[in-house]
């Protein structure tokens, strides 16, 4: 049941979902594991020993002869953490296939990036670490804590920055998955060749499922935790499979026919309630959502939430005395750490997209500002979760208490320079803010049919520089409560154009037709936006008498109203819209564009003046707002 209007839209977890969401639950994640490492610091300097006895604690699964045993340390590190790798996995799979990489000219940034934010930090720790035994953990200054990251990124940041966290986002997913391949490639235990074969079987296996078309959810995840023993019994850290899992699971937007085949099974199910139909209709709704993002709504909250503070508690404990603290000033391992993740990764990434953007004339270049890139880099600098998991593997003794203390260091150091580096951003004008923070690059255009002043249905400013694109259904109680806010928007600022296009969810909305088809009549008469107020404002109340009623109050000639609704003439016009919302990936109402990028999220006033806000900055422009009273004053800042 929906809770309030005002926070989400209907179709707020529609197919490109929710980076917004994602976000949300990363950033609140990492508060938590913040939280779990502290708990973990006062845990093991107050009570070393039970600390130790706790995580060592054996724990075995034994089936006749065959028995897996390990202590609850590496049940969480090996185990619970594959699912963290799950989610990671299924993220860079949805932005490869619906999200900002899905044109696949910009996978190419992000990668060579990611990789030269990961070249830089190795070499810095190698120089420092040179000729000692501790060269070998190399692979630890190498990955980005996604959740710590971003959450860092939402503290310091600038606002409405989604374009800065998505690239952000996608070059720490790169370094996880570099990360995790070096990790079962460089620090294996005892490989066995035969166990890897059998697991590349499996995931052969997985391959063959998914061509046929299987989408019961417990085959997949009995050949995933196949997948998982045999790679642990290679003596490869089995975290890969998630990542391997998540990478092969698709994602896709919701079809019309496939909402249209849950519609009519959750009608049948209202005339018929029966427990057979119940599932039914349940399984139609599911089915309707790709894998991919039913998977993320399951285990992300659980991994943000649960496992990463959980492997945290378990990896974070080390006693901090003077003894550590004198070694550490000197250690070669704490010192490389610290420099190759506060220094190195911002310098690898900066330079390696300067380099990529030179080399190539621009054609690749970051989506974001050269200020924006520096802080992604010094962000980058945090790299805590995954850090620990290879120094794990790679160190022993004191050297990986000296690790573990480096990389709490970095992750304080790295969220100090970045919160700097945004605090001098915020001290630029705005124009050079903007810039600085949104660069030049063009954004992913999602409205496929331009806005074409002689066709569609305009409100503002013809001129104005910033279009919002409403797809909408006139018997849909979203887009009536929606409207008061189109309509408090258009007065606050006096450059926002507003167009109205007709998306008449028919199977949902029996009059929603008719009702487009009056609003098309009345616009032939010049009254398209008055009969489009009378609609929303009665929209239990659109039977044909009521539309003629609605006519006659306009004071509109009714022969030819009554004469255009008869002859359908607003039909073609009608279907026009619904065909361009096809193409743009549109299955519900309503959905916002604004300057032709899709709105995700909520629709109230808030949400929408800061869409509008970061359109006009990405054009380098300042709102023009129209005072109402004494408290709403002109040229407020646009954030």
């Amino acid at each position: 049941m929906r809770r309030g209007w005002t926070s989400r839209t209907a179709w707020e977890g529609r197919f490109n979902a929710p980076l917004r969401a994602f976000l949300r639950t990363e950033t609140g994640g990492a508060r938590v594991v913040l939280i779990a490492a502290v708990v973990a610091l006062g845990w093991a300097n107050l009570h070393g020993s039970s600390y130790e006895s706790v995580w060592s604690t054996t724990l075995s699964f034994q089936l006749g002869g065959w028995n897996v045993s390990h202590d609850l340390r590496t049940w969480i590190n090996s185990g619970l953490m594959t699912i963290f790798f799950l989610v990671a996995g299924l993220e860079l799979r949805r932005e490869f296939d619906i999200g900002e990489l899905r044109e696949r000219r910009r996978l190419a940034l992000p990668i060579l990036v990611g990789v030269g934010g990961m070249l830089v930090p190795i070499a810095i720790y190698l120089v420092i670490n040179a000729g000692r035994t501790t060269a070998a953990g190399w692979g630890a200054v190498m990955a980005t804590d996604t959740a710590l990251a971003l959450g860092a990124l939402a503290v310091f940041g600038p606002r409405f920055s989604e374009r800065l966290r998505g690239f952000l986002l996608t070059v720490a997913v790169v370094d996880d998955v570099v990360a995790i391949a070096v990790l079962a490639i460089a620090y294996p235990h005892h490989p066995s060749l035969t166990a890897l074969v059998v697991a590349a079987a499996i995931f052969g296996v997985v391959l063959l499922v998914r061509a046929w078309g299987v989408q019961f959810g417990p085959v997949y995840a009995l050949l995933g935790v196949a997948a998982w023993l045999a790679v642990s019994m290679s003596g490869v850290d089995p975290v890969a499979v998630g990542l391997v899992m998540g990478l092969l699971t698709y994602a896709y937007a919701p079809g019309r026919s496939d909402l249209q085949r849950a519609s009519d099974q959750f009608r049948l199910f209202r005339e018929q309630p029966t427990p057979q139909l119940a599932r039914v209709a349940r399984a139609g709704l599911s089915s309707a959502l790709s894998p991919n993002e039913r998977l993320q709504t399951l285990y992300h909250p659980w991994a943000s939430y649960l496992i990463v503070p959980l492997f945290a508690l378990a990896n974070v404990g080390i006693v901090i005395d003077g003894e550590l603290l004198a070694r550490a000033v000197t250690s070669p391992v704490t010192v490389g750490v610290v420099v190759a993740y506060v220094v190195g990764k911002p310098a690898g990434i900066v330079l390696t997209a300067w380099l990529v953007a030179r080399l190539s004339g621009n054609r690749f270049r970051p989506p974001v500002g050269w200020l924006a890139v520096l802080g992604v880099g010094t962000v980058s600098g945090i790299g805590f979760t995954v850090a620990l998991l290879i120094a794990t593997h790679a160190l022993h003794g004191p050297a990986l208490d000296d690790a573990k203390f480096g990389i709490i260091v970095a992750t304080f150091g790295a969220s100090l320079v970045t919160w700097l580096v945004f605090h001098s951003v915020g001290r630029l004008s705005p124009a050079r803010r903007s810039r600085a923070l949104l660069g030049v690059t063009e954004g992913i255009v999602d409205l496929m049919l331009p806005v074409d002043p002689n066709r569609d249905h305009l409100r503002g400013s013809p001129d104005a520089p910033v279009t919002v694109v409403e797809y909408g259904d006139f018997e849909c109680p979203y887009c009536g409560q929606a409207e008061p806010v189109v309509r408090e928007l258009l007065a606050d600022f006096a450059n926002v154009r507003y167009v109205w296009r007709h998306l008449p969810l028919i199977d949902v909305h029996p009059h929603a037709q008719l009702a487009a088809e009056a609003a098309e009549a009345a616009g032939e008469q010049g009254a398209f936006w008055e009969m489009h107020d009378l609609l929303l404002a009665h929209q239990d109340a659109l039977n044909p008498a009521d539309v003629l009623g609605y006519a006659e109050q306009l004071g509109l000639d009714l022969d030819g109203f009554r004469e255009h609704m008869v002859k359908r003439m607003g039909v073609d016009r009608i279907a026009e819209d619904v065909e361009s919302a096809d193409l743009s990936g549109v299955t519900g109402t309503p959905t916002f564009f604004i300057n032709g990028r899709r709105h995700h999220g909520a629709y109230d006033i808030a949400a929408l003046s800061a869409a509008v806000k970061a359109a006009f900055a990405s054009a380098k422009l300042r709102p023009e707002y129209r005072p109402r009273d004494p408290e709403h004053r002109a040229g407020g800042p646009a954030s």
